[in-house]
């Protein structure tokens, strides 16, 4: 699985998604099973803990597809690092999509000044480089695109695995009126 194939596989399970016609794979007995020896997610969705965006369902997908991590704001830290480090290193994942998703609570509150806790502070400190006081929207893509271009000098082995082609990170905007998944190159 490249990169190409894997994004294909997202989109058109955000299409059969989009159109109510899910599939709902790999959710079997048999397919528990199998995946006791193991795991090969063919993609890392770094996406926002928003109840509304869960990705397994938008994209369509089952047990041991996706290798998900889910934080307010889909913001990158140390153990968002590492955890993509792990996906592609150890199991060979080669698509990292970073999903933002429309009417985020975690750019609002960062355009309304949330400090309610030092954990708060810490996700608005990461979010506020995107900040456009005029739109929620620009706000919210600008922090997909400054989360991406982070993870893209992150870590040991995400550089290395990037020059050498064989793995991939992209946008991905959600909307939660349409259920459609737009992909964009960063």
């Amino acid at each position: 699985m490249n990169s190409k194939n894997a994004l294909n596989k997202l989109i058109e399970g955000n299409s059969r998604f989009v159109k109510t016609k899910q599939e709902f794979p790999n959710v079997s007995a048999e397919r528990r099973e199998k995946l006791t020896g193991g795991q090969k997610p063919f993609a890392v969705i770094i996406s926002c803990s928003d109840s509304r965006v869960p990705p397994e369902v938008v994209f369509d997908q089952g047990l041991g597809d996706l290798f998900i991590i889910r934080n307010a704001g889909n913001v990158i830290a140390d153990e968002v690092t590492g955890s993509v480090e792990y996906a592609l290193a150890h199991l060979g994942t080669p698509l990292v999509v970073i999903l933002g998703h429309s009417e985020c609570g975690a750019v609002k509150a960062t355009m309304q000044g949330a400090d309610d806790s030092e954990a708060i502070k810490a996700i608005v400190a990461r979010i506020n480089p995107a900040i456009d006081p005029d739109s929620t929207d620009n706000s919210i893509m600008n922090n997909i695109r400054i989360q991406a271009e982070i993870l893209k000098k992150a870590g040991s082995i995400i550089p290395d695995l990037l020059k050498q082609g064989k793995v991939e990170i992209l946008g991905g905007y959600y909307s939660l009126k349409t259920g459609e998944v737009e992909f964009f190159e960063i």
